[in-house]
C-alpha cells in the first residue's frame, strides 16, 4: 500500500495518460511513413517529431476541452481546496463541479485526444488559465509548482511563438517569480514596499521585460500582457502608481474581475490617497475574500480610523488560511494597538 494512496493514484493516472499520448503519436508517425514511404527517406532512423515540445503541455491541451478545474486537479497537482480558493468559491461547490465534469466526460463520451493543429487556438485561453492558476498556487509557498508553471509557459511559447498572450503570461510569471527571495524573511511575508530590491533576480526581470516588449510588438493588449506590464512597473523604482492604476483600470474593463478592481483600488490609494482607494473598495462585492478586508484595514489605518481598521483586519484574519498571512495580519493589528 502506498504511503499516500490518492497522490499515487493521481501520479499513476497522469503517467498512463502520457504513455497513451506517446503510443498514439508513434502510431500516427508510423502510419504516415507507411502511407507515404517515398516522402520520408531514411525514416527508420528519424521519425516525425510531434509539434508539442513538452508532453505535460500536450496533456493539458488534451484535457482543457472538458473542464478547466478537472485539468487543475489532475495535472496541476492542486487539491480541491486550492482550486476552490483560486475560483473564489466554497470547497463543496468546487467538489460538485469536479464531479459534474467527470460525469460529462463519461456521458458525452468526450474523446481523450490531442487537438489537431488548427484547433489549438480554440483551447489556448483555457490552457493559459490553467498554467496561470498553477503558478498562482505556488506563488507564495510552493516554489516547485511555480517553477513547473514557468517551464510549461516556456514550452507553450516555443509551440506558439506568435501569440502575444503566451509571451505576456510567461513575462508575467518571470517578473513575479523574480522577487521570490525578497518576498519572505524568516518565514514571514515581506510587503512589496518593504522588500530589499537587491534580492530580486535582475536577469529574470530583464528576460520578462524583453518578452513583454515582444508581446506588445505583436499587438498584444490582452489580460496577460497588461498584467505583465503592471508587474514590470512594480519592479521599477520609484513606482509609477498613476500608470499602474491606469493599467488596472484597462484590465478591469477587459476582465470585469472584482479582484482586478481590488488591485486598482490599491494603486489608486497610492496615487491619489487612501480615501480615493477606499471609495473604490466600498463598491466591490468580495465579502469572503480576506485580501479585500486586509486592504480596507490598511486604508482605514492610514485615514486615522483605528477601530474600523482593527475590525477589518480581524475579519481578514478570520478568513485567511495561510499561516504566514495570518502572522502578517496579526502584526498589522499590533501596529494599530501601539
Amino acid at each position: 500500500m502506498p504511503s499516500n494512496p490518492p497522490a499515487w493514484l493521481l501520479a499513476t493516472a497522469r503517467n498512463r495518460a502520457i504513455d497513451r499520448i506517446r503510443r498514439e503519436r508513434l502510431f500516427a508517425q508510423k502510419r504516415a511513413l507507411l502511407e507515404e514511404p517515398a516522402a520520408h527517406p531514411g525514416a527508420d532512423a528519424s521519425l516525425l517529431e510531434s509539434e508539442f515540445p513538452d508532453e505535460r503541455l500536450e496533456l493539458i491541451f488534451t484535457c482543457c476541452h472538458p473542464a478547466l478545474a478537472l485539468t487543475l486537479r489532475t495535472l496541476g497537482g492542486l487539491s480541491t481546496e486550492e482550486i476552490a480558493r483560486a475560483f473564489l468559491v466554497p470547497e463543496t461547490t468546487m467538489a460538485q463541479r469536479l464531479v459534474r465534469a467527470k460525469r460529462k466526460i463519461r456521458d458525452a463520451a468526450i474523446p481523450f485526444r490531442v487537438p489537431a493543429g488548427e484547433r489549438l487556438d480554440e483551447r489556448l485561453a483555457a490552457v493559459l488559465a490553467v498554467i496561470y492558476l498553477i503558478f498562482n498556487q505556488g506563488y507564495v509557498a510552493r516554489g516547485e509548482i511555480a517553477a513547473e508553471a514557468i517551464r510549461l509557459g516556456r514550452a507553450l511559447n516555443a509551440l506558439m511563438p506568435s501569440q502575444p498572450e503566451v509571451r505576456g503570461l510567461l513575462a508575467l510569471m518571470l517578473l513575479h517569480d523574480a522577487r521570490r527571495d525578497a518576498r519572505t524573511r524568516g518565514g514571514e511575508i515581506v510587503r512589496l514596499d518593504e522588500q530589499d530590491p537587491s534580492l530580486w533576480d535582475a536577469e529574470q526581470i530583464a528576460d520578462g521585460r524583453r518578452l513583454l516588449e515582444s508581446a506588445i510588438a505583436l499587438g498584444g493588449r490582452g489580460q496577460y500582457v497588461l498584467q505583465a506590464a503592471i508587474a514590470s512597473l512594480h519592479a521599477a523604482q520609484p513606482r509609477d502608481w498613476p500608470q499602474i492604476a491606469a493599467l488596472y483600470e484597462e484590465l478591469a474593463r477587459l476582465t470585469g474581475s472584482p479582484v482586478v478592481e481590488l488591485n486598482r483600488a490599491v494603486a489608486v490609494a497610492e496615487a491619489d490617497g487612501p480615501a480615493a482607494g477606499l471609495a473604490i473598495l466600498e463598491g466591490i462585492d468580495l465579502a469572503g475574500y480576506h485580501y479585500l478586508h486586509a486592504t480596507r484595514g490598511e486604508l482605514l489605518g492610514r485615514l486615522g480610523r483605528p477601530e474600523e481598521a482593527r475590525a477589518a483586519f480581524a475579519r481578514a484574519l478570520a478568513l485567511a488560511e495561510d499561516a504566514s498571512e495570518q502572522r502578517l495580519l496579526r502584526r498589522r493589528i499590533r501596529v494599530l494597538d501601539r
